[in-house]
């Protein structure tokens, strides 16, 4: 891992990953556990097993690297602030806190740190619970350019680059 350049820093699954074993990456979650859900369409007992192992335990609102280690970050943060105990959505996924808004404000501002100038952030969101617009006005870094996977999924892909940091006036 020594060589990696990209951070994902709530890997979950791996789920977006065409390689989900990519030795550029270093895959990060505050999970480390293996869940079994109900999920009628995967396996004839009527359940499904999500592996959640990343490489390194971490909590994205303090992330265990120097600043300007990373090329790229990938940050798909959990979008759920509403679901239930048995939630196979919120097991999949994960659940915000009470103080979801200062997690991810956190969480960004941790993310551009770890960022090398240059550097690219892609960052995803659904906005089945919170609105996208809620979310970007939690850090001061504006998108370059994003994408959204259809207006009923609601999911949001957006590309930031870290620029030159600001000079203080």
């Amino acid at each position: 891992m020594s060589h990696a350049c990209a951070l994902d820093v709530c890997c979950g699954t791996r789920m977006m990953w065409f390689n989900r074993q990519d030795p550029r990456a270093i895959f990060g979650d505050q999970r480390s556990e293996t869940i079994t859900v109900t999920d009628r369409s995967h396996r004839d007992d009527g359940t499904r097993s999500l592996v959640i192992d990343p490489d390194v335990l971490m909590d994205f609102r303090a992330l265990p690297y120097p600043a300007g280690a990373f090329k790229l970050v990938a940050f798909d943060p959990p979008h759920l602030v509403r679901a239930g105990p048995r939630s196979w959505l919120a097991a999949k996924y994960g659940k915000l806190g009470p103080d979801w808004r200062e997690d991810l404000r956190q969480g960004f501002a941790e993310c551009f740190r770890v960022l090398e100038v240059g550097g690219t952030l892609v960052f995803k969101w659904n906005e089945t619970q919170v609105k996208l617009g809620e979310v970007l006005a939690l850090t001061p870094e504006q998108p370059l350019f994003g994408q959204q996977a259809g207006r009923a999924l609601k999911t949001h892909w957006l590309v930031f680059m870290k620029g030159a940091p600001h000079a203080q006036g």
